[in-house]
């Protein structure tokens, strides 16, 4: 598949798939929901199982499919889980490997983006959701004091 390049990355966008913790899914389950909603790949460039495993999606050079208007100049980074067993409350539900894993891809990130900043879905403006389920600026912050 050929890819256009991104521009200059400007966030480091935190996401979750919205299912629950009972739910080990990956980077293949993913990209078949978005190929079924017609889109050419897998939107996000990271997904983080839940036992802390990355898994690669999109080309880190290539723009996402992860948030509308910024995915030309972000990195979209997805952790498995963060909703309840309803599917719709949404909940942090993630793992201490998941977190551990979270954190070490942003400072892996950072050395590239020094400038991105760090921020969840839900931190764009217009969308009306609760992903990724947590304040990633504020634990984002948390991990840098």
């Amino acid at each position: 598949m050929k890819w256009n390049t991104m521009a200059k990355v400007n966030h480091l966008i935190v996401h979750c798939s919205a299912t629950p913790e009972t739910m080990d899914i990956g980077v293949e389950e993913i990209r078949r929901w978005h190929r079924q909603k017609g889109w050419l790949d897998v939107g996000y460039h990271k997904i983080i199982r839940r036992d802390g495993t990355i898994e690669d999606g999109r080309p880190i050079t290539a723009p996402g499919a992860h948030a509308r208007g910024f995915n030309h100049i972000s990195i979209g980074i997805c952790l498995i889980g963060g909703v309840e067993s309803d599917k719709k409350t949404p909940e942090a539900n993630y793992t201490h490997a998941q977190w551990e894993a979270l954190e070490a891809q942003i400072r892996d990130l950072l050395i590239i983006h020094p400038e991105a900043t760090v921020i969840g879905h839900r931190d764009l403006p217009k969308v009306n959701k609760a992903c990724p389920s947590f304040d990633a600026p504020e634990w984002w912050a948390s991990r840098n004091t």
